[in-house]
């Protein structure tokens, strides 16, 4: 059992999708307990891989190796004869590090958080839990999938269930964000399937080609000597193009031995797009897609529309995991097979992470809806994941991991709390509401939480991973050079003005005589019931917890974080020399 954890993760909200398809109308008062119980049962599964995760083993940070990630998953699954050009091969292949973990964990505690928030959900309900169930095995897809073609398929169906997830439960203009959402994430991915495509027919995996000219006779006897030695004839040319076994093995394509030589992305090719290197243009086109994603001014404008629309439980998943896919792809994929272009445009990332933290920052504190404000904050956020990967030191990256993780235990909140005011008024106008603290003393102490933890407030999570990330980008002058000193500086503004538009919205909101728009909310504005308590409590405890205790996460994701960030850093600046050099 113990070697299926993580297809367990995957594929048992997968087929919890078709068991409430398949359920008769009678039991549509259950669908919403069935779809708890199975994210109930990931969350369970996810604790205790954290538990059983090595993360101070020195040979068990993956990353580079697949013998170093753990629960390891890994089967044949498609193999494609090109004739005089090969084989092509694509692996169900899943596995674990420190670059994955604490999101597996996140995306399990945040998608329970969603499935209780859904139980408001009224109409078409079978629906609504088929839909959240595909959407949460596709997501788990995604942070376990170690084969490019794989993680591709989890990250383009996602789009699917969201986007009527969205249009369909949404607010007014519903219509109008799913498609805006549909078509920038497409976008996106368009961009990232040509560059798996062009890397696919650059890459070769060794061990199978290895089996494949008959210098072992199965992939069990391989050796790092007949690997050596694979990579060494194909650099020769001794292998002819009917023996290459093309991969999609992300492991494979982070070592440039496993590149045909002058196929379009390997180091010697040479080419260039609009005056550019192949590989550098390679690099921006994937990092782009995760862009979107995360998503990167000027690319973000579908994320506040999508949750101004969305239901809470949608805002919650899109917020907390959703917009995670988009930083942990660049570093899993873009930063991890171009470190090159990681190196090469790291000024122009970081830049555009600074401009994300202003940007969003400056339009939150001209908002006067609360979703939106929370919205555009996320943006904010989301530049500090930007410029903490742009550093390319061990300080910021974990710095971004860590945000990435603190965001979205607080932005859940944030939405849950935003939740509360919609579910029972249908207002969330800041101006409409005055002095709630008397009227709803609880809903008040989390949601001040909420805010603090989310303005960075020392004590909570969202101060420890922006020090991080802080530290790691004003180090990065002295360590590899790739960020000013400035940049950072210039970030630190960021904080202030969340603590601007936070503190007016928390002063509007609970502070204050008391003040509704409509007299006829009096009777509806209730403090939080127990299943509310539920679901915002254990959040608060989180970003408390993580706040007094960043080891807690630091100790899973550190050991894997310098390995890539050494490799990204060495290995990149090589690349770089033999691509000018050539």
């Amino acid at each position: 059992m113990s070697q299926l954890l993580l297809t367990l993760l995957v594929f048992v909200p997968i087929l919890g999708t078709f068991v409430i398809l398949l359920l008769p109308d009678s039991m549509k008062n259950m669908f919403g307990k069935i779809t708890i119980g199975i994210n109930s049962f990931q969350l369970i599964i996810a604790t205790y891989i954290i538990s059983k995760y090595e993360g101070l083993h020195e040979t068990m940070n993956g990353v580079l190796s697949l013998d170093n990630y753990q629960f390891l998953e890994k089967y044949d699954w498609i193999q494609l004869n090109l004739g005089s050009f090969g084989k092509l091969t694509a692996e169900y292949l899943l596995g674990v590090d420190g670059l994955s973990n604490s999101m597996i964990l996140l995306a399990a505690i945040v998608l329970l958080i969603g499935a209780i928030s859904s139980l408001e959900i009224k109409r078409k309900r079978r629906g609504f839990y088929a839909l959240y169930l595909l959407l949460s095995g596709t997501i788990m897809g995604c942070f376990l999938a170690l084969d490019f073609f794989l993680f591709y398929l989890f990250f383009e169906f996602m789009l699917l269930p969201m986007y009527f997830l969205i249009g369909i439960w949404g607010g007014k203009n519903s219509e109008y964000a799913s498609i805006k959402f549909f078509i920038y994430t497409l976008v996106g991915s368009i961009f990232i399937l040509v560059i798996m495509i062009a890397l696919a027919a650059s890459v070769i995996d060794p061990s199978a080609t290895a089996v494949q000219l008959g210098l072992v006779n199965h992939l069990d006897q391989i050796t790092p000597d007949i690997i050596s030695k694979v990579q060494t004839m194909l650099i020769s040319g001794e292998i002819g193009q009917s023996d290459y076994v093309r991969t999609f093995t992300l492991v494979h394509m982070m070592d440039a031995k496993n590149y045909i030589p002058d196929s379009i992305l390997s180091l010697d090719y040479g080419a260039t797009l609009f005056g550019t290197n192949v590989r550098f243009v390679a690099f921006l086109m994937v990092f782009i897609g995760f862009a979107i994603k995360l998503p990167v001014v000027p690319l973000h404008t579908w994320l506040p529309d999508a949750h101004v629309e969305a239901p809470t439980s949608i805002s919650v998943v899109l917020a907390g995991i959703l917009l995670k896919i988009g930083g942990y792809g660049m570093l899993r994929i873009a930063y991890s097979v171009f470190p090159d272009g990681a190196q090469h445009f790291a000024w122009w990332i970081a830049f555009g992470g600074v401009v994300s933290i202003l940007y969003g920052a400056f339009v939150a504190l001209g908002t006067h809806n609360l979703k939106r404000l929370i919205a555009y904050s996320s943006v904010s956020h989301m530049g500090f994941v930007m410029l903490g990967i742009a550093s390319l030191t061990a300080e910021g990256v974990s710095g971004a991991i860590f945000q990435m993780f603190s965001h979205g235990v607080i932005s859940s909140a944030l939405f849950l709390i935003a939740g509360v005011l919609y579910y029972r008024t249908g207002d969330l106008e800041i101006e409409s509401y005055s002095g709630l603290s008397s009227k709803m003393p609880k809903y008040t102490m989390l949601a001040t939480i909420a805010f603090f933890a989310s303005l960075g407030l020392p004590g909570f999570s969202g101060f420890m991973a922006e020090l991080f990330v802080f530290l790691g980008a004003f180090n990065s002058s002295a360590v590899n050079h790739l960020i000013p000193r400035w940049m950072t500086v210039t970030a630190v503004l960021g904080l202030v003005l969340s603590a601007a538009y936070y503190l007016w919205a928390m002063q509007r909101i609970f502070l204050g005589k008391y003040f509704l728009k409509k007299e006829s909310w009096e009777s509806l504005l209730k403090d939080l019931t127990p299943r509310e308590l539920l679901m915002l409590a254990p959040l608060a405890i989180m970003t408390l917890a993580l706040g007094i205790y960043p080891k807690l996460l630091i100790n899973l994701i550190e050991g894997s974080v310098t390995e890539l960030v050494e490799f990204a850093n060495y290995v990149g600046a090589d690349y770089i020399k033999t691509i000018i050099g050539g």
